[in-house]
């Protein structure tokens, strides 16, 4: 009897877990054109699992990534490279992106200089745009610049 009550509680207890670790849902994204491109699969799997406290989430297309629940954070591999722009550039953590704030508080960046350039969409309200940046760097510089812009 008591090994029944210890199996019960290991059932629940496993239950309980698996439901608490399901309750955030899939982000649905659109994959960019190029997601298919090898260059995004060596940025996605250089991502990092989380960006300051926001963990890492499921997505369901193709070389992206979503972080934070609320989502504060989502990032696409696979657009066309930007060697031209005429964007505002910031440099962070040697890599170079433009910024594109016409959605403000919600801020998109694009990498700039590198094939295929990445996407990040940062909401201000929830995440720091630099601290996001750094974050991601490591994993955007997979892929080599070919070109840089001055801010």
């Amino acid at each position: 009897m008591k090994i029944l009550r210890v199996l019960t509680a290991t059932a629940l207890a496993t239950l309980v877990l698996a439901g608490t670790t399901a309750c955030t849902a899939t982000v649905s994204l659109q994959p960019a054109e190029l997601a298919n491109d090898p260059n995004c699969a060596e940025v996605s799997v250089r991502l990092p699992e989380t960006i300051g406290t926001a963990p890492k989430r499921t997505t369901d297309a193709q070389a992206t990534a979503a972080y934070g629940n609320p989502t504060a954070v989502i990032v696409r591999c696979g657009l066309p490279e930007v060697k031209v722009s005429k964007l505002r550039c910031v440099s962070t953590s040697d890599v170079d992106w433009l910024v594109d704030p016409s959605d403000a508080p919600r801020y998109r960046f694009i990498s700039f200089g590198r094939k295929p350039a990445t996407e990040v969409i940062i909401d201000s309200t929830k995440a720091v745009g630099v601290s996001t940046l750094d974050a991601l760097a490591p994993a955007i510089k997979s892929v080599a610049a070919d070109a840089t812009c001055s801010g």
